[in-house]
């Protein structure tokens, strides 16, 4: 890598091979949009909020999308080194066993936790629902059957819970579809909801309270541009395997995503200011505009559990065979009752958490401090175990290399940095009591 460019195929370990069918950079830009995409769109305008306002809000989101780039590329790069194909391959190439094991548990957690937020964001549409269909019945009579938890519970059972049982998941790639056409219906609804007669003054932030409040979007950030575990095996499908194409790929994902995060974020918050809530669809009047949106989103939670789950439930399946040693026999024998036991306690506690947590801000100030792991620890880890075999190896000792590598641990002294305040914040918020998300049309 010494004399060579950063964004150079040789010395890769597929820079020789042939160019194959696969996707193009564009197509890949799309797929990692599409992962990228999700339920931190709902809670972005909020986010803008509690760090103190628009403009502070929007340079620390081009700040950390700078970096959100640079790790993609590293990843690209050290999946290259020995041909891997998806996040843990590659830190179990460079890092070894333990590091590939330390991801698993990571995944797993993520991905848990990323299962609750859906089904809080499920029973936030219900609840929009009846607000829109029975508001005087469903506020003043409140029946058991219209409850919250009854609504998640069964709902989820009928909708989630078989579909979590397959071995393949393959067959909710249709679905997905619909999430995405969602998420682009809500920018436009915002959008659409601005330029529209709305009340005029609300209570808008100008600058944070305390200078640490600047953080505070800093989870939201990493949480709605996390898509580094899914971006290894886009990269391994496209067409033309190399760093160039890769990062023509992400940039264009990530400015799609910059613009539709941005313009949601700042149009919802200047309609609602310090009055909007955790998920932005629950400050606008229920009418039929809107129940398009829930209805929408609610489809995109409803099938994008099952594909959490099975990432969750693959990655804890790496950790339990690794703890207890399991040959590739024993782990195929008891595959399936492993996997309904699996299921079975992932979707009850899931279920019984999402019931207990009042909002999606709550775990998303947790799940984004996570992600910090993701986007500037284990990429940081990579580059510099990287960068330090060259240098052992005697491969290389340009400048280049002591610049990459101190790199990595610039992104690893960050990353550990932003999972520790941002962690510390989100306890810290949490202890005080968190609310109900509420505005002028819920009950």
């Amino acid at each position: 890598m010494g004399r060579k460019s950063f964004f150079s195929s040789k010395g890769s370990a597929l820079s020789t091979q042939a160019p194959t069918s696969g996707t193009g950079w564009i197509g890949s830009a799309f797929l990692v949009v599409n992962d990228a995409l999700g339920g931190g769109l709902l809670y972005f305008p909020l986010a803008y909020h509690l760090a103190g306002g628009i403009l502070i809000a929007v340079m620390m989101q081009t700040i950390f999308q700078v970096f959100v780039v640079i790790a993609h590329l590293i990843l690209g790069y050290c999946a290259d080194i020995k041909g891997s194909n998806n996040y843990q391959d590659v830190l179990h190439s460079l890092c070894g066993a333990r590091a590939q094991l330390a991801c698993a548990v990571c995944i797993t957690l993520y991905c848990f936790g990323t299962c609750i937020t859906f089904l809080i964001v499920i029973g936030d549409q219900w609840e929009m629902f009846f607000l829109n269909v029975a508001k005087d019945f469903y506020c003043n009579t409140s029946p058991f059957y219209m409850g919250r938890s009854f609504i998640i519970s069964v709902t989820s059972c009928i909708f989630i819970l078989p579909l979590c049982f397959s071995k393949r998941i393959d067959f909710l790639k249709y679905a997905s579809v619909v999430g995405v056409i969602g998420i682009l219906y809500v920018v436009g609804l915002v959008t659409v909801m601005y330029f529209t007669p709305h009340t005029a003054r609300v209570p808008i932030a100008t600058h944070p309270k305390s200078w640490m409040d600047i953080f505070l979007v800093v989870p939201n950030i990493c949480f709605a541009y996390q898509c580094h575990v899914g971006v290894i095996p886009v990269y391994s499908c496209m067409e033309k395997r190399n760093l160039y194409e890769f990062a023509k790929a992400v940039g264009l994902a990530m400015l799609l995503c910059e613009i539709i995060y941005t313009v949601t974020a700042i149009l919802g918050y200047l309609q609602f200011g310090g009055n909007v809530t955790s998920d932005i669809l629950l400050s606008f009047k229920p009418d039929t505009t809107v129940m398009i949106a829930v209805v929408l989103i609610a489809v995109k939670s409803y099938t994008s559990y099952p594909m959490l789950h099975f990432c969750g439930r693959a990655a804890f399946e790496c950790i339990w065979t690794t703890i207890w040693s399991m040959s590739v026999e024993d782990t195929a024998r008891h595959e399936k009752i492993r996997r309904i036991i699996t299921t079975v306690v992932w979707f009850g506690l899931t279920l019984i958490l999402a019931i207990s947590i009042p909002n999606i801000g709550v775990v998303i100030q947790v799940l984004g401090s996570a992600c910090a792991i993701f986007i500037f620890v284990f990429p940081g880890i990579c580059l510099f175990k990287a960068m330090q075999n060259q240098l052992e190896s005697g491969i290389s000792q340009s400048q280049k290399v002591y610049w990459l590598r101190g790199l990595a641990v610039f992104f690893i002294v960050v990353g550990t940095f932003i999972f520790g305040l941002t962690l510390s914040q989100a306890i810290i918020k949490d202890l005080k009591g968190a609310k109900r998300d509420s505005s002028q049309y819920t009950c």
